[in-house]
């Protein structure tokens, strides 16, 4: 089934149909170029007299002018999706083979299409940036984009993002001042040596053997090196190696992220692994390479703003709020947070399965559920 976009609606269902078209078209990041298309479609569609729209490479930034603006909002959703194969019971499941909304991307741009509409319909006196941001899963859209020459006259003086949170029903929003998702850093190393026949192992070096002592070894960064009253992941997710079974092999590929509450354990964490890959190379007579990938700022959220809209949630009879703890995932939301005042809070939708999994399908309630409180928490914001 095949969502209709329509656009110039308040109707908050539409938006649920347009997740619906979203979910379909997944893409990888910096390649969103039908995700784009179709965000641009029902802009465009909506009235255009104080809407502005600009493009940096497949992402969007819409400038909605307020009636006497002395400030500017802004609201940020990702776009991309992730290379996940879809197992869940959709009728309006991706057709695009092999990739999967499986983080709620598809969610949070429905709520970002929501809450401008809103707002292109009943304007507040401020101005609002929408930015619809490409490759947050991969290798990372925000930091460029923050710099890019498009976003410079439109940035916000505060700003807000969301992420769904399977665990929580539909009418929970979570999150906390200070920290609330780490720092991360993607993982690669690769491992270099002599191949040769199974039956000769005294000729070759073995890298099957090397990688395995190696993620062995990188367990013990966490538990030996870090302060157990800090908190660091090291995660081996995926290992390559190898050609045939009777062939030693030459070459292998370790691939894994690192997660830290702190940059300076991150700097640590970072130092030991080099220091241990340097001594796989003596021990086993072959050549390493490391590759940090995508590295993300933690997301710490402004303590005074976020503490003002945990207070007006209190307030909001409509809304749960949970005090969380902070997690260990990832979200380059951080670097926005860097320069510009804000938070990023947990959206329940209530769903057994979790981030990142085939079968995940989030309640589409809390689609027009954030929509309501988004625009609501922003309208008070602008009438004080």
């Amino acid at each position: 089934m095949s969502a209709t976009v329509t656009g110039n609606t308040s109707n908050p269902s539409a938006f649920v149909a347009i997740r619906r078209e979203l979910h379909q078209i997944p893409e990888p990041g910096f390649a969103e170029f039908k995700t784009q298309q179709l965000l641009l479609k029902y802009i465009h569609s909506l009235p255009q007299g104080r809407v502005e729209i600009r493009t940096w490479r497949t992402g969007i930034i819409v400038n909605v002018r307020g009636t006497s603006p002395t400030r500017r909002f802004g609201y940020r959703a990702d776009m991309d999706g992730l290379p996940i194969t879809e197992d869940t019971s959709y009728e309006f499941r991706s057709v695009h083979e092999g990739y999967m909304h499986a983080c709620g991307h598809d969610v949070h741009m429905s709520i970002g299409l929501g809450v401008l509409t809103h707002f292109v319909e009943h304007p507040i006196k401020d101005d609002i940036t929408f930015i619809f941001q490409p490759a947050e899963e991969g290798p990372g859209g925000a930091q460029p984009m923050l710099a890019a020459e498009e976003l410079q006259d439109w940035l916000p003086d505060q700003m807000l993002a969301l992420h769904i949170a399977p665990e929580y029903p539909v009418g929970t929003i979570a999150t906390k001042p200070g920290i609330l998702f780490a720092n991360t850093s993607e993982l690669f190393i690769d491992l270099t040596g002599k191949g040769g026949h199974a039956a000769f192992p005294h000729l070759a070096n073995d890298m099957v053997v090397a990688a395995c002592q190696l993620v062995s070894q990188l367990q013990t960064v966490v538990s030996r090196n870090v302060n157990p009253l800090d908190s660091a992941v090291i995660t081996i997710g995926k290992i390559d190696g190898g050609t045939k079974q009777n062939i030693i092999a030459e070459k292998a590929r370790l691939e894994g992220t690192i997660r830290t509450l702190s940059a300076d354990t991150m700097t640590l964490v970072k130092s030991r692994i080099e220091s241990l890959t340097a001594g796989i190379e003596t021990a086993y007579h072959c050549r390493t390479h490391i590759d940090y990938g995508a590295n993300y700022r933690q997301v710490y959220n402004h303590e005074q703003i976020t503490r003002e809209f945990m207070d007006w949630v209190r307030e909001t009879d409509t809304v749960t709020l949970i005090e969380c703890s902070e997690a260990m995932t990832g979200e380059d939301f951080g670097y926005f947070l860097e320069h510009i005042p804000g938070f990023m809070f947990w959206l329940g939708v209530d769903t057994p399965y979790g981030l990142h999994h085939a079968k995940i399908e989030p309640n589409e309630q809390a689609i027009d559920y954030a929509i309501d409180v988004i625009a609501r928490y922003i309208t008070w914001k602008s009438d004080r």
